[in-house]
C-alpha cells in the first residue's frame, strides 16, 4: 500500500474503511483536548456504548428477582458464562468446549500450571522469552520454587541477540533442542508486550511436543488482536485477559483454553471448585469433586455477572466485525504508523527515533514500539500533554496500538502532526 503523509489521504482511507462505523460505537476519551488520539488499547480498551445498558439490565434484574435472577432473569445468571463462550471461542480459534471465561489472567495461569507443569527430577525446565511481562515472570519464579527448583536453573530465557531487539525463533527452537531431555514446558506470550513481536505459536507448539514437553501461552496481547487457531495448532493450554483489545472494562474477567484432549482427561490434576463440578449434580452438594468435561472443569466459583455483562457487550461487537476484517485493517493502520514514524526519523535525525517492532506485518499485532533513546520520559510526557495517549516503558520505549475497532487513519496522521510540532 502506498502511504501519503497528508490529511486528505488519511480521510480517504477512513472513508473507504469497511469498519469505519465501529468507531462511533465506542466512547472516545477527550481529556479536554480536541485532537485526542488514543493509542493505548494494548493496556485498556475503550468502552463500547452498549456496556451501560448491558450492566443496567443486570442491575434491574437483580433488583427485580433477587436470588431468583439465577434462573428467571433475561439472561439467567446460572448459565451466563455460557453466553460468552461462542464469541470468545471464535476469537481464539477454539472449539466451544475448549474455552471458558473465569477469574483473572495470572490466577488462571497458576491454575493451569497445576495441571500442566508436572516437573520431575529429570524434566523440570521451562523455556520462555526474556523480558516477558513481569507477572508471568513472577509466576514462573514462584511455580518453580513451589516445586523445589531454583528459578535460575529451571527457567531458560531466550533473549534477543546482542544489539537486537527481537527474539529469533531459530534461537527458541535451538533452546528447545538443546534441553530436549529436561524441558517440561514451553511458555511464551503470544505477542510480546514490550516489542509487539508475534511468535509462531504453531511452530513452538510442534517443537515442544517433539521433545515431550507441553506448550502454553499467555495471550493477553494476542486475543482480539491477531488471528489465533489454538485448536488447530494443537496448543495444550492458554489464558488471556479481556480488558485490553477485548474492551471488557478495567481488570475484568479473563478466559482460558484447554485443548479438548486434556478436557476429557479427568485424571489430570487440578484444583477444584463447585462451578467446575459436574453441573448435573452440582446442587446435590455431595463430597467428591467430579469435573465437567472441557475447559469448564477448571472453573472454581460462580460467574461475576456485572463484569461479564460488560464483556458480553464487547464480544457482541467482535462477533459482528469478525477477526479477518479486523486483522486486515490492523495491518494497514500499523503500516501507516510505521511509515509516519520513519518519516519523522528522516526529518529529525538528531531525535534518534527508531522502531523496535518487527517490520513484517505478519510478525506483529496492532502495536508499534518506538525507541526514543536519550529522551527518557520527556517526549512521552509532551505527547500526553498534546493529546496523544500512549504507554511508556523503561528505559525509553513508547508503545502505541492503533486498534482497528476504534482507531482511524486520521488518528495516525494527527500523531505525526503532533510529533512534528514537538520535535521542531
Amino acid at each position: 500500500m502506498q502511504y501519503e503523509s497528508t490529511l486528505e489521504f488519511a480521510r480517504a482511507q477512513d472513508e473507504a474503511d469497511p469498519l469505519r462505523t465501529y468507531r462511533d460505537r465506542f466512547h472516545l476519551p477527550s481529556l479536554g483536548t480536541p485532537e485526542l488520539v488514543y493509542f493505548t488499547g494494548h493496556s485498556l480498551g475503550l468502552q463500547p456504548k452498549t456496556v451501560r445498558a448491558a450492566v443496567e439490565l443486570e442491575l434491574d434484574e437483580w433488583a427485580k428477582y433477587g436470588v431468583e435472577g439465577h434462573f428467571h432473569s433475561t439472561n439467567p445468571w446460572y448459565s451466563y458464562h455460557e453466553l460468552l463462550t461462542p464469541p470468545m471461542a471464535g476469537i481464539v480459534g477454539a472449539r466451544e468446549s475448549e474455552v471458558v471465561c473465569m477469574n483473572s489472567l495470572t490466577t488462571n495461569i497458576h491454575l493451569l500450571f497445576v495441571s500442566f507443569y508436572r516437573p520431575t527430577e529429570q524434566r523440570y525446565k521451562i523455556i520462555s522469552e526474556a523480558k516477558m511481562f513481569p507477572s508471568d515472570r513472577y509466576l514462573l519464579e514462584t511455580q518453580t520454587k513451589f516445586h523445589g527448583s531454583d528459578p535460575d536453573d529451571a527457567i531458560i530465557e531466550v533473549a534477543p541477540r546482542e544489539g537486537e531487539h527481537l527474539i529469533r525463533e531459530e534461537d527458541i527452537l535451538n533452546a528447545i533442542d538443546a534441553n530436549a531431555d529436561q524441558v517440561a514446558m514451553v511458555f511464551f506470550g503470544g505477542v510480546n508486550y514490550f516489542t509487539g513481536q508475534l511468535f509462531d505459536m504453531q511452530r513452538l507448539t510442534e517443537a515442544a511436543h517433539a521433545v515431550g514437553a507441553v506448550a502454553g501461552f499467555d495471550l493477553a496481547h494476542a486475543a482480539g488482536n491477531v488471528p489465533l487457531l489454538l485448536h488447530e495448532w494443537d496448543v495444550d493450554f492458554a489464558a488471556w485477559c479481556s480488558y485490553k483489545y477485548l474492551n471488557s472494562s478495567p481488570g475484568n474477567v479473563g478466559a482460558i483454553f484447554v485443548h479438548e484432549r486434556h478436557g476429557r482427561n479427568f485424571e489430570l490434576p487440578r484444583f477444584g471448585g463447585w462451578w467446575g463440578h459436574d453441573k448435573s449434580t452440582r446442587f446435590q452438594m455431595k463430597n467428591g469433586f467430579q469435573p465437567m468435561e472441557g475447559a469448564e472443569g477448571w472453573q472454581l466459583s460462580n460467574a461475576p455477572i456485572l463484569g461479564m455483562s460488560a464483556m458480553k457487550a464487547s464480544l457482541d461487537v467482535f462477533a459482528e466485525a469478525g477477526m479477518p476484517a479486523l486483522r486486515a485493517k490492523s495491518e494497514k493502520l500499523t503500516g501507516y504508523l510505521e511509515y509516519t514514524i520513519d518519516l519523522l526519523a528522516a526529518e529529525f535525525p538528531d531525535a534518534d527515533i527508531s522502531i523496535i517492532t518487527p517490520r513484517d506485518p505478519g510478525q506483529r499485532g496492532c502495536q508499534i514500539s518506538m525507541d526514543v533513546a536519550g529522551r527518557e520520559r520527556r517526549l512521552f510526557d509532551d505527547m500526553i500533554a498534546a493529546g496523544v495517549i500512549a504507554d511508556f516503558r523503561e528505559p525509553c520505549i513508547i508503545r502505541m496500538a492503533p486498534v482497528p475497532l476504534y482507531n482511524s487513519f486520521e488518528d495516525v496522521f494527527t500523531f505525526g502532526k503532533v510529533m512534528r510540532e514537538l520535535l521542531a
